[in-house]
């Protein structure tokens, strides 16, 4: 692989980019993203379908690009009601290879803001470049670990913490301790004006543990916290007023079966939070 490919962590985001990939070539595909095969290809990854996988590890993957795919669409319809709605901030947190700023059909006016590594940025910049790939609204790049005073990098870059901003927050706090997902939605909190919203996902812990018990300790061993039972009271516990979806929900909507393993609902949740 070239020497420049996230690893770790940042890996996660190309098997993402690959899921994503895959949707994209459906025939009843949930969005489009023709950045997603060459994130893939640009790190080198062979193309393989999930008849490639091992068996024991087949339905756990084919339930996590579910969940993929759902997330996606949520996230998209999200950001493009709030900024049809006026919001003009678009923040990504942890974007990985998030391509928003490329595939969405934007409102004038509307500013994305990409906060990642310097790792995963400067990968996702070479293959952006090596296309020719244009945004379709004004972007800025943000290359500084969560860890760091991103808040003030991100003021530094334009932000604007007196007008609403609608977040990102995609696949990312599960793959943070406890202490540290508090830290980072009470940062988010302080830079949230009135009008704000907040795109969130993730896993419960009944989900987490259906499928590590399928696709191995590999990627699953980066899994290290999990939603409340009750996000709606622990959303609004940071301020927020939220709505929460079931993926299998969303994918009913759009006459898709979430594949499961088990008769029992172990919900992956999709958040949407106002202020």
């Amino acid at each position: 692989m070239p020497e420049d490919v996230p690893s770790g962590v940042g890996a996660t985001a190309l098997g993402v980019a690959a899921m994503r990939a895959a949707e994209s070539e459906r025939q009843d595909r949930l969005f489009e993203d023709p950045l997603a095969r060459a994130f893939v290809t640009g790190a080198g990854w062979p193309r393989i379908g999930v008849e490639d996988v091992e068996p024991e590890r087949r339905a756990g993957l084919i339930a996590l690009s579910a969940w993929v795919s759902a997330r996606t669409r949520f996230l998209d319809d999200l950001l493009l009601d709030a900024t049809n709605e006026g919001v003009r901030q678009v923040v990504l947190l942890g974007a990985g290879l998030d391509a928003r700023a490329f595939r969405l059909p934007w409102p004038d006016g509307v500013r994305i803001f990409e906060l990642d590594t310097a790792a995963m940025l400067d990968f996702k910049q070479r293959v952006v470049d090596g296309i020719a790939a244009q945004p379709r609204a004004q972007r800025a790049v943000i290359r500084i670990d969560l860890r760091e005073d991103w808040p003030g990098a991100l003021r530094a870059a334009g932000f604007d913490p007196d007008a609403p901003v609608a977040w990102v927050v995609e696949g990312l706090l599960v793959y943070l301790d406890e202490a540290s997902v508090e830290r980072v939605m009470n940062e988010i909190g302080a830079l949230s004006a009135p009008g704000s919203r907040l795109g969130l996902t993730s896993s419960s812990g009944a989900s987490i543990d259906s499928l590590r018990a399928s696709v191995g300790e590999g990627v699953s061993s980066l899994w290290i916290s999990r939603l409340p039972n009750d996000p709606v009271a622990w959303m609004a516990q940071h301020g927020w007023t939220a709505t929460v979806t079931d993926s299998r929900d969303l994918l009913a909507a759009h006459g898709r079966v979430f594949p499961s393993r088990s008769p029992n609902r172990t919900p992956a949740w999709l958040v949407d939070g106002r202020r």
